[in-house]
This record gives C-alpha cells, structure tokens and sequence, in this order.
C-alpha cells in the first residue's frame, strides 16, 4: 500500500502544527496530538493511519471549541452538537458533547427549567417554551418533566390563573387593553391564539381583564 510522507511541519499563527506532503497541505493538528504522536518531518503514513491521526486532532478541536461555547453561555446537550456540527465532522461532535457531559458542564433538565422559567417570565406560552426548548435540542421527555414542575396543579385554588392564563393576562394588560376597551374581544383572542395560548386560557385572561376593568369593551 502506497504511504504518505509528511515532508515539511509549520506552525500556525494559531499555534497548530501544518502538516505538509511536498507542497500538498494535508491538514493541521492541535499541539497536544503533535507532541502525543512524535511527529516528525519524514515521517510515513498509510492513508488509514493519517485519517486517524487527523480524527484524533479534530476531536481535540472540537473538545476546546465546546469548552469555549459553554464559557459564553449555557447549552442544551443537543443544541451544543448541532452546533459543533457546523464546523466538525459528527463523530468529533459527539465525542466533544459527550466529555462536556462527563466534566459536568451540561445538564439538559437544568438548562430546560432555567430557561423555561425565563421564559415564562417573558410571558411566553406553554406551546411556546415547549417549541423553543425542542429547537434547543432537549428530549420530549426532560420536556415535559421540567414544564410539569411548572404547569401541574398550578393556579388551582382561590383566584389564582393557571400559568399560561396568567401570562396571557399580563400580555393582555401590556398590549391588548385597547383593543378590548374598543370593544376587539375577538381580535384580541386571535392575537393570544397565534402565542400559542388555548381558548380556555385566552378566555379566562379577558375575563379576569373586564373584571379588573369594569365597563371597559363591553
């Protein structure tokens, strides 16, 4: 089987090792894959061999490239290699996301109830933090556990709404009091229909409104 021979080794500005094949660049690789592997200018590879040494450098990068994502912000474990993906082959991307989950640094549940209850604060809708917490990768599953902490047996009792009643509310005070006061009942019901509240809750948000507004889009 014909070998390739690295030929020539140049450091990055970004301090990665260029490997070279004549004049072909081949690719490059991290410093601690470099120092780990002894490579060395006239140094020969079957081609499996190199695919797997440039394997082990891209999952290294990848491993770096999530510690730097997770410094910014939080992710969700399937939002994180999603992400990865856009710059790494799978393979590299799973691994990196699965050493993030090994060192801690990644909690599906807390991310989604962290964000939901933001969320919820935003006055967004059950279907709402639902849809947004899928597209950020996190499983029906920690889904419906996480809103279930919010959403169960919530609003029962007394006059308290249930939370997404109360959210509509606070929307309907905010934005849709005109339009109610002009008499817009179902104007203002499409709008909250289209923020994914149900017609019970819509309802029970202009109701609780006119209660509060007495004389005000009857």
């Amino acid at each position: 089987m014909e070998t390739i021979t690295v030929t020539r080794i140049s450091q990055t500005k970004r301090g990665r090792f260029a490997l070279f094949c004549g004049e072909e660049f081949l690719f490059s690789v991290d410093s601690e894959t470099f120092f780990a592997e002894r490579l060395a200018e006239g140094r020969e590879f079957e081609p499996a061999e190199l695919d797997e040494l440039r394997a082990k450098s891209d999952t290294r990068k990848a491993k770096d490239k999530a510690l730097q994502y997770l410094s910014l912000r939080d992710y969700a474990s399937g939002e994180l290699y999603d992400k990865l993906c856009l710059k790494f082959d799978p393979h590299s991307a799973a691994a990196a996301v699965a050493k993030m989950g090994e060192l801690g640094l990644l909690n599906d549940e807390a991310f989604a109830r962290h964000r939901a209850k933001y969320l919820l604060g935003q006055n967004k809708s059950r279907s709402q933090i639902a849809r947004h917490l899928a597209e950020k990768g996190v499983d029906r599953a920690t889904v419906d556990a996480v809103l279930a902490e919010f959403y169960e047996d919530a609003g029962c009792g007394g006059e308290e709404l249930p939370p997404d009643a109360a959210a509509a509310l606070r929307l309907v005070e905010k934005s849709y009091g005109r339009r109610l006061a002009e008499g817009k009942r179902e104007n203002v019901l499409a709008a909250l229909a289209r923020r994914g509240f149900s017609l019970r809750d819509a309802r029970a948000a202009i109701e609780r409104w006119q209660q509060e507004n007495p004389g005000e889009g009857e």
